[in-house]
């Protein structure tokens, strides 16, 4: 909870956050008050927000929608997109973005012996 009494203290922003029953929120111009969370339950709160049941893996764009709800840290953002591209399930899970493979092309058929070599 160190860092969450070091974020008051250096706040001088009195817009942003707001100390209430000593819960730090956090509030924006684009979005409702947030609860303001230590970094030592930002894991827990990604796997709740990713990873649980009533989460069920959801995309980097929808779990981001999902934290910030409810939940606000210093680079939430980024900590969300590293989780979700780290996340060793939907790694396997999710089809292959990357390059694409290339097609297959007819062979040309010999008309002689040993016209046409291939090796591996």
């Amino acid at each position: 909870m160190h860092a969450l009494d070091e974020l008051w203290k250096k706040s001088d922003n009195e817009g942003i956050f707001h100390l209430l029953d000593g819960i730090i929120y956090h509030r924006s111009k684009h979005t409702c008050v947030m609860t303001v969370v230590d970094r030592s339950l930002i894991n827990i709160v990604l796997i709740e927000c990713h990873d649980s049941h009533f989460s069920g893996h959801l995309s980097e764009d929808r779990t981001r929608e999902k934290v910030k709800t409810f939940i606000w840290w210093p680079m939430w953002q980024k900590n969300v997109s590293e989780y979700c591209k780290t996340c060793d399930r939907c790694q396997k899970a999710n089809k292959y973005t990357g390059k694409r493979l290339g097609n297959m092309i007819k062979i040309q058929e010999p008309s002689r012996p040993l016209e046409i070599v291939h090796m591996d």
